[in-house]
């Protein structure tokens, strides 16, 4: 999914990690858009025709829907063409030697469609003409999600899942009463920003700091603005969120980076969730009942920190 992850199982089967490795290249596989046999390409390539498609890539459509609903069009999976005129047109696991991404011939910014068009039925969608999807806004913590209940259900007693920092925490973790995940400062790598405790849950991060490129002298990065079909300009670096679930954690973090700092804290707070807004100069703003997972001791109950971010 274009991230590295960490896995960790604890209390299960030696074969159940292997498993879920195999899943998420199973997942990756029908969601990826760089991947010409998706279930996601299959499904843009044939706007104005329904498509069956299988019930994750189905149960992933329908949150991503919502998640445009209920954000009031902040979050959007409807963004693909303007990404691609950004220039983000081809995976970023590409070496760092290749040169960076380029703009379509003659492409601009536009506005985002929306979904309003987009019908569901039980096992199969429509897109309406000029209407692509990019899940990968989404992806990622809804895969995270999917594997760490699969795992429980294997007979896990506790697993955690991060794919390229969006965290799902679930059952006991191991000697602890709670998973320890370390929110990764985006401006200083390799430095915290803060250390989580859950006892269960969710944490995403959204930034601008990560897949970005130059063209023209200017700075572009990969969260657009679905109103200006442009990279969101913003005073925000990052937002980190903790939720109940993974992608909810990541659709509200990339929907307040796009809102801005105020509108951003808002936008948590209406939703009950907990967030931390870094803008570029340092300045980090609470949102939520964000103290309290905050944890500053390194150790805790003998629990590694799962580094989000």
């Amino acid at each position: 999914m274009g991230s590295s992850g960490h896995l960790l199982v604890a209390g299960a089967d030696p074969a159940l990690p292997a498993r879920a490795r195999s899943r998420l290249a199973e997942l990756e596989a029908l969601w990826s858009r760089f991947r010409a046999d998706s279930e996601l390409c299959r499904l843009n390539a044939a706007q104005g025709r329904w498509v069956t498609l299988s019930p994750p890539t189905m149960a992933l459509v329908q949150r991503a829907v919502r998640a445009w609903e209920v954000t009031g069009g902040l979050f959007d999976p409807t963004v693909l063409p303007a990404l691609e005129a950004a220039g983000y047109t081809r995976s970023f696991e590409v070496p760092p030697s290749e040169p960076p991404p380029e703009s379509p011939s003659g492409a601009r910014p536009r506005r985002a469609p929306g979904c309003a068009g987009i019908e569901i039925g039980d096992d199969r969608v429509w897109l309406p003409p000029g209407v692509r999807l990019d899940l990968g806004g989404i992806g990622k913590g809804y895969a995270a999600d999917l594997v760490a209940e699969e795992l429980l259900a294997a007979g896990a007693a506790g697993a955690c899942v991060n794919l390229g920092g969006d965290v799902r925490a679930a059952g006991a973790a191991p000697g602890a009463d709670a998973w320890v995940i370390a929110v990764e400062d985006e401006a200083h790598p390799g430095s915290d920003l803060a250390w989580l405790a859950l006892a269960r849950g969710a944490v995403a991060t959204s930034t601008r700091l990560r897949r970005r490129w130059r063209r023209g002298g200017q700075e572009l990065h990969h969260l657009i603005d679905p109103v200006s079909g442009a990279p969101a300009d913003t005073s925000l670096a990052t937002v980190t969120v903790v939720a109940a679930e993974t992608h909810w954690a990541e659709v509200l973090a990339k929907a307040a980076l796009i809102a801005g700092p105020s509108a951003g804290a808002a936008l948590l707070e209406a939703h009950g969730v907990a967030g931390l807004l870094v803008t570029e100069d340092g300045t980090a703003l609470r949102a939520g009942p964000w103290e309290r997972f905050e944890r500053w001791i390194p150790n805790c109950g003998g629990t590694s920190p799962v580094p989000a971010g």
